[in-house]
């Protein structure tokens, strides 16, 4: 059995945290047991270990608290629904039929006797962030929802056909499954950026949104790789390129950190090129830009106070070659 020694990553952006940190995780744990999300003592005691909460605190370091207790519901639903997806090996179609009804209750549709407690949590969410927000961003909000939606689903087909993707495949639906797109939105509401269709869609504004979500990515994929191995799992950059390209776990590793580095700088570089839109819409730049660095570092420093892709400390090359 070999070691396998995780590099640090490459992120400039300097440390944030929210003033309201100390009072996430108690508001966490009250709001997913009025909800009924935790099915057992397994499931709560894997969503103390993870510690949402520091990720919300981290990512979103400028916001007040009602706005940040929205995020953390969030963060805590879609956890605890993708862990639930894992454990129950939902099938394709039978995916799509919950999402399809999560995606109506976003957008109103009255809550049934039929409604699992998902739903009821997502209503929840809705109307808080209606009462804090405009009706055009929370559209947004749920059209990104789609979006990540559409790759879990994705994703699932490929898995239940057993299939290893290439690398394009694989980036195109991670890049919808890692959710980034509804996380950034959510930066939107919880500083109140007031962003226009416009300014969002801006060319620079979404090449920085995508090299944030690649970071994102791939700074994910190796550290969760361990856990992917020991779920059996092949939806990962790391084990793709030791499947794929037949190189030990160390190499595919060291490829995916250059990779993260290098778009860490390139998106340094892209920053400095950003034209002024004059003094209004360069405050909002900046701001959004701001959030993004935010979302950069404090999903890498997350991973210092989570345990939630703490499997082991060693890897055995031998059981993935």
């Amino acid at each position: 059995m070999q070691k396998l020694i995780l590099p640090d990553l490459y992120c400039p952006f300097p440390s944030q945290i929210n003033k309201y940190v100390d009072s996430l995780e108690e508001s966490a744990i009250e709001w997913v047991f009025r909800f009924n999300l935790m099915t057992d003592d397994l499931t709560y005691q894997r969503f103390l270990k993870a510690k949402f909460y520091m990720l919300v605190a981290l990512v979103y370091p400028y916001c007040q608290l009602e706005e940040l207790k929205v995020a953390n519901d969030w963060m805590s639903w879609v956890f605890i629904w993708d862990d639930q997806c894992d454990m129950l090996h939902l099938k394709p179609e039978v995916l799509t039929i919950f999402h399809q009804r999560f995606i109506q209750i976003l957008n109103g549709a009255e809550l049934t006797s039929q409604d699992i407690p998902f739903s009821h949590a997502l209503s929840d969410i809705r109307q808080r962030m209606l009462q804090l927000d405009n009706k055009n961003l929370f559209n947004y909000f749920i059209h990104t929802f789609e979006d990540y939606f559409d790759g879990c689903e994705q994703e699932a087909n490929i898995s239940i056909q057993k299939i290893t993707p290439n690398v394009e495949t694989y980036m195109n639906i991670r890049r919808s499954t890692i959710g980034v797109e509804t996380s950034l939105a959510l930066t939107e509401f919880c500083d109140k950026l007031n962003i226009s269709d416009f300014l969002r869609n801006h060319e620079i504004l979404k090449k920085l949104k995508r090299m944030t979500t690649n970071i994102i990515c791939w700074s994910n994929d190796i550290f969760s790789f361990p856990k992917e191995v020991a779920i059996g799992h092949v939806h990962n950059l790391v084990l793709i390129l030791h499947y794929q390209q037949k190189i030990s776990l160390s190499a595919a590793v060291d490829i995916v950190v250059e990779m993260h580095n290098k778009e860490v700088r390139n998106m340094i570089e892209l920053e400095a090129s950003i034209p002024s839109l004059g003094e209004d819409l360069d405050t909002k730049v900046a701001k959004y830009v701001l959030g993004l660095h935010a979302w950069i570092n404090g999903h890498l420093e997350w991973y210092s106070y989570s345990g939630r892709y703490q499997i082991r400390e060693n890897i055995s090359l031998a059981k993935v070659s």
